[in-house]
């Protein structure tokens, strides 16, 4: 059987200095496990520093890394710098992602090239080394969106840049299936997040709310236990899109 515990285990977590990837480097190291905590620019590498002190301070190893994601080269340096660090990775996260709402009239070719970059190419390159360098019964996580699901306006270039995960999931799920490495999507409904709202309306913000359970946004606090159960005892599931929204949409 697969391992189910997080206890002396490597965890590399994308997008892991703040919001739902900070959250969730907090969770893994109160598990028991050693993070990688990636960020993206300068302007995060306050949050990176405060999220590996909160994981030393529960008594687990952090290191930071900087990078962007969408350079492969840099991704491979990623894993590089988790095995060098730690010896080696057991469960690989990847929260990066941009939100982008515009009319696909009004989109450009360079939006279109950076959402594509951000949402798909990256994610894609994050499964690949991860599946090269994880452990046997490793477990990957990608972070996708309810929106895959949904029937709506404005999000083309970000809910089209995350729908190729569905398959990434899919096909590295069966690929790495020999080594017991499980693959799996989470994609949330809207998440009360500083990414989502200054793409929407304050009565689209309401209208987004009315369309879950409670009449509220996703909140991280609601996503972190489901990733770890992913990460532990839920080590079964593999290749699965999973909808945690509140009901926002159903598929």
């Amino acid at each position: 059987m697969a391992r189910n515990s997080l206890h002396d285990e490597v965890a590399v977590v994308a997008g892991g200095a703040k919001n739902l990837g900070g959250l969730l480097s907090r969770e893994f190291a109160a598990g028991g496990a050693d993070v990688v905590v990636h960020y993206h620019g300068d302007h995060s590498a306050g949050d990176a520093e405060d999220t590996a002190k909160a994981v030393r301070e529960a008594g687990r190893r952090a290191v930071t890394v900087q990078g962007d994601l969408t350079q492969v080269s840099e991704v491979r340096r990623l894993f590089d710098t988790a095995i060098d660090a730690f010896g080696g990775v057991d469960v690989a996260v990847n929260t990066v992602g941009m939100v982008l709402r515009k009319p696909i009239l009004d989109t450009t070719e360079e939006e279109y090239d950076t959402m594509f970059a951000i949402n798909s190419k990256a994610a894609y390159f994050f499964l690949q080394q991860a599946g090269r360098r994880l452990n046997d019964n490793g477990k990957i996580v990608n972070l996708g969106t309810s929106l895959l699901a949904a029937f709506t306006d404005g999000y083309s270039t970000y809910a089209g840049g995350k729908a190729p995960l569905e398959h990434f999931t899919r096909a590295a799920a069966k690929e790495f299936a020999d080594r017991g490495i499980s693959v799996n999507t989470v994609a949330p409904g809207p998440m009360d997040t500083p990414f989502f709202h200054p793409q929407e309306t304050p009565e689209r913000v309401e209208f987004h709310k009315s369309q879950a359970l409670g009449n509220q946004l996703t909140q991280i606090e609601d996503i972190v236990p489901i990733i770890r159960f992913l990460a532990t005892d839920g080590w079964w599931f593999t290749g699965q899109t999973v909808f945690p929204n509140g009901g926002y949409t159903t598929r």
